[in-house]
């Protein structure tokens, strides 16, 4: 293999994730909370507190981690009369 075949192994290997910041969701938005998590396991209490604040949520595994996104719906809309 020429030095350049190897160099670019090594880069692939080695490369960051990089994970969107954001994901649409039946038409909703949801953010990444910017996080990486080894295992289900480990994702699981982190969902749980997220989901008692009210929060929707969302893991995706990606390329063996896993991420949670968050959306905190909408409860009311206030219109101001003028």
């Amino acid at each position: 293999m020429h030095d350049l075949q190897l160099d670019v192994l090594r880069w692939e290997a080695h490369k960051p994730m990089s994970p969107n910041l954001s994901l649409i969701c039946d038409g909703k938005k949801f953010m990444w909370d910017g996080n990486l998590y080894a295992s289900r396991e480990e994702v699981s209490p982190v969902q749980e507190s997220y989901q008692k604040d009210n929060f929707d949520v969302h893991v995706i595994e990606e390329e063996g981690k896993f991420l949670i996104y968050t959306r905190r719906p909408v409860k009311d809309v206030v219109v101001a009369a003028q």
